[in-house]
């Protein structure tokens, strides 16, 4: 992240007319959206791309001879290209596009059903999106391995002197997130990859949380898997993005059978298609893949470290902000965070805050974030999170901060 008193050449104003959304009205008041961390919105470039398919080359895609189906399958394979090159893959069919993060993490779940056996170790942490926990507890069951959790501690952080104790030969697989989901906090994930690596265990990285703020280098990181989504980096629902390696494509079976993962189909047998078509039955969702790589062309033309600097600046005026209200405890205090800010003001309950600020035409999550096993360790029902990016300005948060004080005040 480049020093804060750096000067960057970002005009947020300029950036927000390429939001349509951010013009409306929510309950009379001028809509701040501050759910990123959710679900980010969406630029015009983007819904002109999914309008542009829809309109001019609507066909299914790897099918036809046809110069709809030749169109509509070069955009997307186009589309898988940017996505490659965005997390530096080696090679495109690396990449594997699919509904979701779930879908993916799923997808390498089913993959691993068929490797593990009894009494081998899943480590999963502490800090995981409820995504990233139950398709391991099911993996677990299936096969008999052995699911531990790496600890976390009371500032939001990893333990990594926990880490390094349950390390062992008998760990197989570890799965963590990049970014936090629920806290912000940026997980140590080069450092848990290599010492996973040292032991012969693969890693998979969430990164659905981190995306928006990072752009990742998957051959940097000498990552086995890397997931994330599409909506959460300016781009459509129903996109996920699965980054694996070549051999651990290669050795896990499909996910799903069905049209485009074959090769050969007979009532004897079945042969399946190479990479990436084995994981991919089906129709895709082929507009949404498009527009994907339209998004990724948005956010990269603006520039990650550009987006990360100026996020920050958010990020640090509205904690300080935040802390001068009396009783407001913030969750997840780690120096290395991204623009998420979860806290909870006495006793009130978050939902109640939540549903004042929407009055007020303030967006923000309420609740547990599917992450309940943080809100068990901090032994609270869940948080109200604020989550900025870069199309948010300090003009809302001064607005954000008022209305929960205004909300604190009426609920005390």
């Amino acid at each position: 992240m480049k020093n804060r008193s750096q000067q960057i050449d970002f005009d947020v104003h300029t950036i927000r007319k390429d939001f349509p959304i951010l013009k409306r009205k929510v309950n009379g008041q001028p809509l701040i959206y501050f759910d990123n961390a959710a679900t980010s919105q969406t630029p015009q470039v983007v819904i002109e791309a999914i309008v542009d398919y829809y309109s001019r080359y609507n066909a299914n895609i790897h099918r036809g001879v046809h110069s709809l189906s030749q169109e509509a399958t070069d955009a997307y394979e186009e589309a898988r290209i940017k996505v490659q090159k965005h997390f530096n893959a080696t090679k495109s069919h690396e990449i594997i596009l699919t509904s979701g993060t779930t879908h993916s993490i799923n997808l390498v779940a089913n993959g691993f059903a068929a490797i593990l056996k009894k009494g081998d170790e899943v480590l999963v942490s502490a800090l995981e999106h409820h995504s990233n926990i139950v398709p391991w507890q099911m993996l677990c069951q299936k096969t008999g391995a052995i699911l531990k959790v790496l600890p976390m501690t009371q500032s939001g952080e990893l333990d990594m002197d926990a880490f390094n104790k349950v390390i062992s030969s008998n760990l197989k697989l570890v799965f963590v997130n990049h970014v936090s989901n629920a806290l912000g906090t940026v997980n140590p994930i080069e450092l848990i990859i290599k010492k996973a690596h040292n032991v012969g265990a693969a890693v998979l990285i969430d990164g659905a949380q981190a995306c928006p703020h990072i752009k990742p280098d998957v051959q940097a990181l000498d990552v086995d898997f890397y997931v994330a989504s599409a909506h959460k980096i300016c781009g459509p629902t129903g996109v996920g993005i699965l980054y694996g390696k070549e051999a651990w494509l290669e050795k896990l079976p499909p996910y799903q059978g069905g049209g485009e993962m074959i090769d050969q189909v007979t009532f004897e047998k079945t042969t399946y298609a190479g990479l990436p078509h084995k994981f991919e039955a089906g129709t895709p969702n082929i507009c949404g893949g498009i527009a994907t790589g339209v998004a990724l062309d948005y956010m990269n033309a603006i520039g990650f470290e550009t987006i990360a600097y100026y996020e920050d600046q958010l990020l640090q005026y509205a904690t300080q902000k935040l802390l001068g209200i009396e009783g407001l405890k913030i969750y997840g205090i780690s120096d290395h965070k991204t623009a998420v800010i979860s806290f909870n003001v006495g006793d009130i309950h978050p939902y109640d805050i939540g549903t004042i600020l929407d009055k007020l035409g303030i967006a923000v999550r309420t609740g547990h974030h599917c992450a309940q096993p943080i809100m068990d360790f901090y032994q609270i029902p869940g948080t109200v999170r604020a989550s900025f990016s870069f199309y948010n300005t300090k003009e809302e948060i001064d607005t954000f901060i008022q209305g929960v004080q205004r909300a604190v005040m009426m609920l005390s």
